[in-house]
Parts: C-alpha cells; structure tokens; sequence
C-alpha cells in the first residue's frame, strides 16, 4: 500500500477535528495522521495483498471469538495513540478491559489507544523501512506485540516492548505468545499464494482447538494452542 505525505503545516495544525472531518468527508479513501500533524494518504492494496489482509483478520477474528477475552480491528479501524498519531494497522486486538474504559463516545470515533497487537502486512509498494518506524512508534505508545510481515522476502519482524526487533525468515508460524495466548498463525499461505491447496478434495481446511474443551480439525497438537 503507497503512502503518499503531506506536510500540512503551512495551512495551520490538523486538528483532530479537522482530520476527522477529512475521513469523514472522503470515506473511501484511507488516511493517517503522523505525531507531528502530516496527513498520510494510503492507495487501496491490490488483490493478493488483500486476500493476505482478509485471511489475517479472518484467523485473528477465529482465535478472539473463541478466547473471548478482546476484540479485533480490520485495517478501516484509526487508533489515536498516546503520542497523537492516527494509525490503521493492518490487523488489532485490544484487551475487553481496556476497551471496556472507553466512553461510548470514544468507541465510536478513533479510540485513544494503542491496541495490546497490531500486523502490518507489507506490500510490494510498502516501503520496508516506513513500516519498521511505524512498528517502533507502535511499541513506543503501549503496543505489547507487533508482527511486521513481508511475504516478499518470506520474513517476519517481530516487536516487542524493551526489545530490537526479532527477525524471523521464512517462519512456519507465528506465536502470539502472553499477549495472544494458544494463538498460533500458519505462514505458509501468506508467503506463497500460489502454492496448490495440499488439501484432498472435500476436506475443509484445518482450524485446530487444541484445548481440552475445543478441538476441530487433524491438525491439533498437544500445546494448547489455536493452529490457524
């Protein structure tokens, strides 16, 4: 996804009225807003990166409803963070507690938070070192788990607070260690989109509980972990 910047300074602050009414105004397009006040335009993504984005919320949104304990966001979700930017991950999870300390007014605009997790899934027009810096200001404001994932080089960067950056190539999976606990996210698909389905016909894809309450598909393990 291109970024595009503006440097609105010359015309005054962007207020978070005046940037609200800009993503009120234009609803199809995709805007954030960096610390210092810049209004950043993002394009719309191109098919495979979009079908990588669905299956990312789509696993993420599998795992919270059976966890129970917090909410996912799509890449459409703007999140104030505590530093004043305005950022879209591409995937969230914010905890039910701290979501819950919202006002209802600040859930339905651009809640002032940073979530526990966030994904940011590059594309071939992402630049690699702008999604690093979006990672770290992340961190920065409160997020416990970040996952950069760029299928491109079939490589993971993963953030954590206190931390350098973790950098995993061509990874089987991904854990969402404390912060997602029993979360674990098969990489294989989004590395390669067209690698043939291994599945034998009529054998619907695997989603494995592998907790002693829930457990779906052959692909459950012995870790108590949701294989997705």
């Amino acid at each position: 996804m291109t970024a595009i910047t503006l440097n609105l300074n010359p015309l005054g602050q962007l207020t978070d009225e005046a940037f609200s009414a800009i993503c009120e105004a234009n609803p199809e397009i995709k805007f954030e807003r960096t610390a210092d006040g810049a209004l950043v335009i993002m394009s719309p993504t191109g098919g495979e990166t979009g079908n990588r984005n669905s299956k990312l919320t789509a696993r993420l949104e599998i795992w919270a409803e059976a966890d129970s304990t917090g909410l996912t966001f799509d890449s459409s979700t703007c999140f104030k963070l505590p530093n004043g930017a305005e950022r879209s991950p591409d995937a969230a999870w914010v905890s039910l507690a701290r979501w819950n300390a919202l006002t209802p007014e600040q859930r339905r605009s651009f809640p002032p938070l940073a979530p526990d997790f966030v994904a940011e899934l590059r594309s071939a027009s992402d630049s690699l070192e702008a999604l690093q810096a979006k990672m770290r200001e992340y961190v920065a404001n409160g997020v416990q788990l970040g996952w950069l994932l760029d299928p491109q080089n079939q490589r993971v960067e993963v953030y954590r607070p206190g931390q350098s950056a973790e950098v995993l190539n061509s990874p089987e999976s991904l854990s969402g260690e404390e912060v997602l606990p029993s979360f674990v996210l098969r990489l294989d698909e989004f590395f390669d989109l067209r690698q043939p389905n291994r599945l034998q016909p009529g054998q619907p894809e695997a989603i494995g509980f592998t907790s002693s309450t829930h457990r779906l598909g052959s692909s459950a393990s012995k870790s108590g972990s949701l294989l997705l």
